[in-house]
């Protein structure tokens, strides 16, 4: 069967046949469940809000105009719903700028680690980043979104969020420097 992209599906649905539907949660459920659970930092209300996530994008399918991507607009859905819940149930939400970053100039090696490790290190890093410097890392490097993109879900500026951007790989990098130094990896 031939794959559609995500135009043909909100074609269809927004026609009336709801069932199409499907394919979109389908394909965006885990990064939409990634993002409110990082942001919101609890299982179940991180399920909660990535269902009310789709609800709203369900409802607000027919003004998508595509002038961005659709991954962009759901993810925009999904950070917005996410820090509503936050800031509804004042959550602390930090932000990258409170973050005190070493500026490292050594090289950090994975080769010596077997594959399976690598994956766990790396996943290991990610969970202790803030909620905002995680999201951004995620959009950029594992959806492989723009920087023109990512404004558009997180509502940074284009400088901020490079900026921002900047500071969670350094940030990461130090993680992972640390874990490596401590042999944290071996008990992973």
């Amino acid at each position: 069967m031939e794959k559609k992209d995500d135009n043909y599906y909100i074609e269809k649905v927004i026609n009336g046949q709801t069932n199409y539907f499907s394919y979109i949660v389908e394909k965006y459920q885990d990064i939409v469940f990634s993002i409110a659970l990082k942001v919101l930092r609890n299982r179940e209300d991180a399920e909660e809000m990535a269902q009310e996530s789709f609800i709203k994008a369900y409802k607000s399918l027919h003004t998508f105009k595509g002038n961005a991507k659709f991954s962009t607009w759901i993810y925009r859905i999904t950070y917005n719903t996410c820090i509503s819940e936050v800031r509804k149930k004042k959550i602390h939400f930090t932000s990258a700028d409170d973050v005190q970053i070493k500026d490292e100039t050594e090289e950090m090696n994975l080769d010596g680690i077997p594959a399976e490790n690598r994956e766990k290190i790396i996943k290991a890093a990610l969970d202790k980043l803030p909620e905002d410097e995680y999201t951004l890392v995620l959009l950029y490097y594992f959806e492989e979104q723009s920087i023109v993109e990512i404004c558009k879900v997180t509502g940074l500026t284009e400088s901020n969020a490079k900026v921002k951007l900047h500071r969670a790989r350094k940030k990461l990098h130090t993680l992972l420097n640390e874990m490596m130094k401590d042999d944290l990896y071996t008990i992973l």
